[in-house]
């Protein structure tokens, strides 16, 4: 069985709500499960989280409310994230890899349990719009929720009701033998600093023309969400990175 301190290791992101009756809905729906870390990136309502419709919705999960944490991005959100997982409806042209609900929670727990000090995040986007094709690339997994095709639409809070009741379901039915990873991942702050550092070397050495990027780089950021890289691999291409940036400097 896994421990259940499993489930504190992961969050619910909820980027740019429109309505508070859906955040505490949401909260409401995470504490039936034990999820108890909220996020918030830029609800519409800075005070969202003492709003009467809010605090009614959340029907006594007004504690995963105040404990709840307001960001200004979505960087901020999930920056000391290892393992980050969008939620969406919509196919992308260019984003991370994509699982169903089941196959994403599994991951999910299997690498817990091989990572007991790591943090993961579950990110949902607005009522309207979802998430931006840039803030699903910001992640390294996508995720469906098997819904009808003809009506997929979900309210926010009742998807965040399926991902907490199926990550405390599979709690329960995963493996419990599995051995730690000694290799830390990567957190999504240390991806998107590489991202940069490389862009800024692929500039020196004239392979990425700035005023014409074309799709190079959401093809390298969709390409580091399949390699799962680790921390000591970022070091080894930063290095990298410096090198060409240094050999470039040199040759000028």
């Amino acid at each position: 069985m896994i421990p259940q301190n499993i489930l504190a290791q992961q969050r619910i992101v909820l980027v740019e709500t429109s309505h508070p009756g859906n955040v505490g809905g949401a909260a409401r729906a995470m504490k039936t499960m034990g999820l108890q870390h909220l996020h918030l990136v830029k609800p519409r309502f800075a005070d969202v989280l003492e709003q009467d419709e809010a605090i009614a919705f959340a029907s006594g999960a007004s504690d995963v409310l105040q404990q709840a944490q307001l960001h200004e991005t979505l960087d901020s959100a999930i920056g000391d994230c290892q393992l980050t997982v969008a939620l969406t409806s919509r196919s992308r042209e260019y984003g991370p890899p994509v699982a169903d609900l089941h196959d994403a929670v599994a991951e999910v727990h299997a690498y817990l349990q091989q990572h007991p000090q790591a943090q993961v995040a579950w990110v949902l986007g607005s009522e309207r719009y979802g998430l931006s094709n840039a803030q699903v690339q910001q992640c390294q997994r996508r995720c469906t929720i098997a819904t009808n095709p003809e009506y997929p639409s979900l309210n926010l809070a009742q998807a965040v009701q399926l991902i907490a009741y199926e990550c405390r379901r599979q709690m329960f039915d995963a493996p419990s033998a599995v051995t730690a990873d000694a290799q830390p991942r990567a957190t999504q702050n240390e991806i998107e600093q590489l991202l940069t550092h490389l862009e800024q070397a692929m500039i020196a050495v004239e392979f990425l023309n700035p005023q014409q990027p074309k799709k190079l780089l959401p093809r390298l950021q969709q390409m580091f969400a399949r390699a799962d890289l680790r921390q000591e691999e970022i070091h080894i291409l930063r290095g990298l990175c410096r090198a060409m940036i240094e050999t470039a400097d040199k040759n000028r």
